[in-house]
């Protein structure tokens, strides 16, 4: 239930803060008053588009704020709760909405904030608005198989219909998914082929266009680097001219030298260690560079096939696309895949269509059960609705329900139709044929039934007493208030026969406070409210005959 209401800054509530009691609550105050303004700020509570222009003048921001006493037996409220990592708080709930100047708004549930899509799902779990326009919901196919459900009592197998559905709708689209990859791949599938051969005799191996590019520029200059390592070792080995000794011979000769006055200079041992040191590496050097000479390959055959087979990889990197043998090992990889991958996608796509095969007969299982059930409701559901309307002066008329195949979907294979009459003949689709006054007490009967048989939110009722007075208005407040033993329930009426039922009676109006106009509400005492249901019964002079009619309403 509603418990407490603050709002500051909202068009022309300054600053409100009220509480409310639980049962019927009667909101009345003159037109133009302030009720609607009250609902403006209830609906931005419930997600609705924030508007900088509901800021009072002067204002940077309005405020909505309201707390909620839930009960722990609500399931599907704590559910969403759970689901959105709030805080339960033993299901005290405060939810407040700020809209600023800028038209950002941020919402809050006990402080944590929340997106506007959680606060609807949210909020609509709390309040249900009925407007003076929402009685077009009857016209609605969804609506009507619902209140039917709720009436039959299908609210598992519904659950359980909808799962299914669920999953069925998840297998088909991933068999249209299947499909479409085979029809890909089977297009392609010549084409893949005759890339993947192409690749595939190729037999690429990593790093080798780098080794033949090397291998490449040595059989291109082999005679140069056989040349240069030729005159490496001439030089190494005195260059075959007798006058010249080796640099071994000369490394040979300082060697002894330095040994020989060793006795003299003790120093010249270390140099001659030294000399002795470099001769080695010296040696080392010569044979590594007459191996590679040795390695040199004068070969013009060879180089001819290094160079067509560099040839073929350039020209397969560049009809793919691709800047390394690397990429074209990956390319041919992924090829092999796509070719295996149709006959792994057919294995997928029978399995699939196995699947869909098995929930299909689920569904159309859960579906058949939910139209015996509708089927055997609709005798009860009519004749129920049919009574409470004849309670409210409606006595001809009659209400039937039809019941016909529609598309398999989420909610089965039914369609309901209401069908209205009256006269109590011939009777008719209800949104073709009913006035403004029959469809406010067709829509009354329907939300007062689907108050015993769910767990309402708080439900506020704006003007659904439209086109009807008198002893009718009369009737329509005490269904009202039979609501209100079951829930929370707010109407906001023009009527002092509805006004008259209530448990608490509030009072919205205009006042001039500083030269500003500001709405209020404020709930009435006793007297107060004979006053007021005076007032709703005479006009604005208040007569003591009024005075008395209210006592006796209230009475």
């Amino acid at each position: 239930m509603l418990s407490r209401l603050h709002v500051r800054n909202y068009v022309l509530i300054d600053s409100l803060e009220i509480g409310f009691p639980e049962g019927l609550i009667i909101i009345t105050g003159q037109t133009g008053a302030g009720k609607s303004i009250l609902l403006g700020a209830l609906s931005l509570l419930m997600g609705a588009k924030a508007d900088p222009a509901v800021i009072a003048e002067g204002a940077d921001s309005c405020v909505v704020e309201a707390e909620f006493e839930c009960s722990a037996k609500d399931l599907l409220l704590r559910q969403i709760i759970e689901d959105n990592d709030l805080e339960w708080d033993e299901g005290h709930l405060i939810i407040r909405r700020v809209v600023s100047r800028t038209g950002r708004s941020r919402a809050f549930v006990n402080d944590a904030p929340v997106s506007a899509h959680v606060l609807s799902v949210l909020s609509g779990r709390l309040l249900d608005i009925h407007s003076q326009h929402q009685t077009l919901l009857l016209s609605d196919r969804n609506f009507q198989l619902g209140i039917l459900d709720l009436f039959a009592g299908n609210a598992a197998q519904l659950e359980k219909a909808s799962a299914v559905f669920k999953e069925l709708s998840a297998l088909k689209s991933s068999l249209r998914e299947v499909e479409e990859k085979i029809a890909a791949a089977t297009a392609e599938q010549e084409y893949n082929q005759a890339q993947y051969r192409q690749l595939e005799a190729a037999s690429l191996t990593e790093g080798e266009l780098e080794e033949l590019e090397q291998e490449q520029k040595q059989l291109a200059n082999a005679e140069e680097i056989k040349e240069c390592l030729g005159q490496v070792q001439n030089l190494f080995n005195g260059g075959g001219a007798e006058e010249v000794l080796s640099v071994d011979a000369l490394l040979k000769e300082s060697d002894r030298l330095l040994s020989r006055i060793s006795r003299f200079v003790p120093e010249t041992e270390a140099l001659s260690q030294r000399v002795d040191s470099c001769r080695l590496e010296l040696d080392d050097i010569l044979s590594d560079v007459a191996s590679i000479d040795s390695g040199i390959e004068l070969s013009q055959a060879r180089l001819e096939e290094v160079e067509d087979r560099m040839s073929l990889l350039y020209s397969l990197m560049q009809k793919h696309a691709c800047s390394s043998v690397s990429e074209l090992i990956a390319l041919r990889d992924r090829l092999s895949g796509l070719l295996l991958d149709s006959t792994v996608l057919q294995e997928r796509k029978d399995d699939l269509q196995r699947q869909i095969a098995a929930k299909s007969g689920e569904m159309e299982n859960l579906a058949a059960s939910l139209h015996e059930s509708r089927v055997k409701a609709v005798p009860d559901f009519a004749r129920s609705i049919t009574a409470s309307v004849h309670s409210l002066e409606l006595a001809d008329a009659i209400f039937e329900v039809e019941v016909a195949p529609a598309a398999l979907s989420a909610t089965g294979t039914d369609a309901v139709t209401f069908l209205f009459s009256s006269t109590g003949r011939n009777a008719v689709e209800l949104s073709k044929c009913a006035s403004g006054g029959e469809m406010s007490r067709i829509m009354l009967t329907l939300k007062a039934l689907m108050a015993r048989y769910m767990d309402m939110p708080t439900m506020i009722f704006d003007e659904i007493d439209t086109g009807v007075s008198g002893s009718v208005a009369d009737k329509m407040g005490s269904m009202i208030c039979e609501m209100g033993q079951f829930m929370q329930v707010f109407a906001i009426t023009h009527l002092p026969q509805v006004a008259a039922k209530g448990r608490a009676h509030y009072l919205v109006s205009k006042s001039n406070v500083s030269g500003k106009v500001v709405s209020t509400i404020e709930r009435l005492s006793d007297e107060e409210r004979v006053l007021e249901l005076a007032r709703m019964l005479s006009g604005s002079e208040l007569s003591e005959a009024a005075v008395a009619n209210a006592r006796e309403l209230l009475g």
